[in-house]
């Protein structure tokens, strides 16, 4: 997306923009805001989709075809403000009309970074035009607003009446227009240049709102004469006379679908004799049928702080409803549709957290919020229809048969082996191979089992268990082995299928990590006899608290684990087995099935910025990890290096305002809980403990972060 500031040269490029917008208004076209140069800054933006093509700014390559939206706006200096715009009488983000909720939020969230970054501007006055004057009424820059923390700072309410389906008139109102035409009353209209018909009329204005509403019209005299001969078929004046007096009248503001009724007035003839009545009658019936709205003007008195409650009882007299003009006010400085990056102390570079997970959810919103919201308020909350989709997806994105969502990847794993020990006889002594490296999740699983965990050394240039290792470890209490795709890149699982056959052994993929890998065309996950997934947020594939699930070609062994998951039930009350309660809620289905949408995608962006870092760190001091032969083995939900100074450097890293994470410090053979193994030894699994460190990755980082943490790490030394 690239922003440029309005200029006169692109006048035309404006104004047909806003002619074939979704809000298109002559009240936004240049001619007309241009009227108010002389008492605003006017600061306008215009947004192009995408950047010049060879990556850098340049506004001659930005062509109209490109064009997404306008903003309208000026800039009070004194306040530091932003108004969209002071000069109109609404405004707001112009845009066309098959944009989206993600799209607008996106362009209102570049168009406050742009004010606050060049401008130095801390608040914006936003006045969006009221949804229904749209084309495809949507209303998506308010849901925009609401994300940005917007505040309502003023309600104007006006009367508006729908010409495709107009409410029936009120007998009152049709009997006082029969009144006027009986006192001999008429309409008539003002010719273009007779400047003397609106200096009386004006002169009527003035009294009645001096006399009725303590105030003075927004435009002088001199004012209005200017704006009607600059734009002579937009805006008309219509009157009601008796003798050729002016009683009534009402000026009339024309865009291309709405007609705006401003400066009304009836002096004590008119009001007695129904003379608006006649007026409003005739511009609904006759003038303005062709139109989709006539609005009948705001009720609002003294500067929009109380309703004037006669006012609209007139109005809705004519079959009108309320509609209103709202103004919106953001502290640019607490914005929250920015990326969030923390700050450093003050003269610093912002902080690259080493995973926003706030800007990961805002990257799927407006979706995700909605989401959220519909299962809430669908009012069923396990076990439904949202499972089943999740079900549905997910067994189709892995190729697996079956898949049971779970609590949690810890449960799935420990199911998974329960259900094993119990359908295929297995003793407390039957042994199950992990690696020596993998989180203690891995191994906590085969113990809750009651299971006995065998610890096999991982390779040092991948990190993954070491098929050369496996057999080594086989004995006759072998009964499975479990692979851990470590870090997002998939274990080398041919040699590890061919051994678990030879000794028939179950094999039970742990893809915590790597949601999305693919091994020689197979899916993780779909690669062994079942797998364990894990979404806690933090995943490729995140939900918004914890979540698992399981996925298996196995009919009885899906069964089994999905009773064991409720409680041991399969039929409520009915408990066929000791279970637990295990069970992914609809909300965190709903969300990981938008979210599955886009995880290639997202594993790609992952991809690109493991090999930028592969291709631009070139610090001898650092061990990067080895690239696949094939991209899609590796999603990098981790992107590891190594050093034997591994604290100092992320301590450097730290004093430059990059985050890491240390995947992880101890190994499980050193923790506390398994006590009776902390005399072990297990070289390589302690070196990359020791020496490992994850740098930021995620696909919501920018191509500018990126390059940050390189430069970075080829300064330390």
């Amino acid at each position: 997306m690239t922003i440029i500031p309005y200029s006169i040269n692109r006048k035309e490029t404006w104004d047909a923009f806003v002619e074939m917008s979704k809000n298109g208004t002559f009240l936004l076209k240049r001619n007309f805001m241009d009227y108010h140069s002389d008492r605003f800054f006017d600061c306008s933006l215009l947004i192009y989709a995408g950047i010049s093509p060879d990556g850098e700014f340049k506004e001659k390559s930005l062509t109209t075809k490109d064009l997404v939206a306008v903003f309208p706006a000026n800039w009070d200096k004194d306040s530091k403000t932003v108004h969209s715009h002071q000069g109109l009488t609404y405004g707001g983000l112009v845009v066309l009309p098959d944009v989206t909720q993600k799209e607008v939020m996106d362009m209102m969230q570049a168009i406050m970074q742009y004010y606050r970054d060049y401008m130095q501007a801390e608040h914006l006055v936003y006045k969006p035009i009221p949804y229904i004057y749209s084309s495809v009424p949507s209303g998506e820059d308010l849901y925009a607003l609401f994300r940005a923390g917007a505040k309502l700072s003023r309600r104007l309410v006006s009367t508006c009446v729908s010409m495709r389906n107009p409410m029936k008139m009120s007998s009152l109102r049709i009997r006082q227009a029969r009144k006027a035409v009986d006192q001999g009353f008429y309409i008539d209209r003002m010719t273009e240049g007779d400047t003397e018909t609106l200096r009386e009329y004006w002169k009527l204005l003035e009294g009645v709102l001096e006399k009725y509403h303590n105030a003075r019209p927004t435009h002088s005299l001199k004012e209005m004469t200017l704006l009607m001969s600059q734009f002579p078929k937009n805006i008309r004046l219509y009157i009601v006379r008796h003798e050729k007096r002016i009683v009534a009248g009402v000026v009339v503001f024309e865009c291309k679908r709405v007609a705006h009724v401003q400066y009304i007035a009836s002096g004590e003839e008119g009001r007695a004799f129904g003379a608006l009545d006649l007026l409003f009658r005739h511009l609904i019936n006759e003038r303005y049928k062709q139109f989709e709205y006539l609005d009948l003007g705001t009720s609002n008195e003294d500067g929009g702080r109380y309703l004037n409650e006669g006012l609209i009882h007139q109005k809705e007299g004519f079959g009108g409803r309320a509609v209103c003009y709202d103004t919106y006010e953001v502290n640019l400085a607490e914005e929250k549709t920015t990326d969030n990056r923390q700050q450093t102390t003050e003269g610093q570079r912002p902080t690259i957290k080493y995973l926003d997970l706030q800007r990961i959810s805002n990257s799927f919103e407006p979706e995700l919020t909605a989401e959220v919201s519909r299962v809430v308020q669908g009012g069923w909350y396990l076990l439904g229809q949202e499972n089943k989709r999740f079900i549905e997806a997910f067994t189709e994105y892995c190729g697996a048969k079956y898949c049971v969502p779970t609590g949690n990847c810890l449960d799935a794993l420990t199911m998974i082996l329960v259900a094993y020990k119990r359908m295929l006889g297995w003793t407390d002594e039957a042994e199950v191979i992990v690696p020596s490296n993998t989180y203690i999740a891995s191994i906590l699983a085969v113990s809750r089992a009651g299971l006995q965990p065998v610890l096999c050394e991982p390779r040092l240039d991948d990190y993954l268990i070491n098929p050369d290792n496996i057999e080594g470890f086989i004995t006759e209490r072998t009964k499975a082995i479990m692979p851990v795709h470590l870090y997002g890149r998939v274990c080398d699982m041919k040699p590890i299928m061919e051994i678990a056959k030879r000794h028939n052994l179950k094999v039970i993929e742990d893809v915590a990590q790597a949601q999305g890998a693919v091994y020689e065309g197979v899916r993780a996950g779909h690669l062994g006899d079942a797998a364990g997934f894990s979404f806690y947020p933090g995943k490729n594939l995140g939900a918004l608290g914890d979540a698992g699930c399981i996925t298996t070609d196995d009919e009885a062994l899906a069964d089994y684990v999905r009773a064991m998951a409720n409680y041991g039930s399969q039929e409520k009350y009915l408990n066929k087995m000791k279970g637990l309660n295990s069970r992914m809620d609809e909300i965190q289905a709903a969300v990981l099935c938008l979210k599955l949408r886009r995880l290639d995608e997202d594993n790609e962006k992952r991809r690109k910025i493991a090999k930028a870092y592969s291709e631009g760190i070139t610090n001898p001091l650092i061990t990067l990890p080895t690239m696949p032969f094939e991209s899609k083995e590796n999603v990098w939900h981790i992107y590891p290096i190594r050093t034997p100074e591994r604290d100092r450097l992320r301590e450097y890293l730290s004093r430059e305002g990059i985050e890491t994470m240390v995947h992880y410090p101890v190994p499980p053979h050193k923790q506390e809980a398994y006590s009776e193994w902390n005399d072990r030894t297990y070289q390589i699994s302690e070196q990359i403990h020791r020496e490992i460190l994850s740098l930021p990755i995620s696909p919501v980082m920018t191509k500018e972060e990126v390059q940050r943490v390189i430069d970075v790490l080829n300064a330390y030394n």
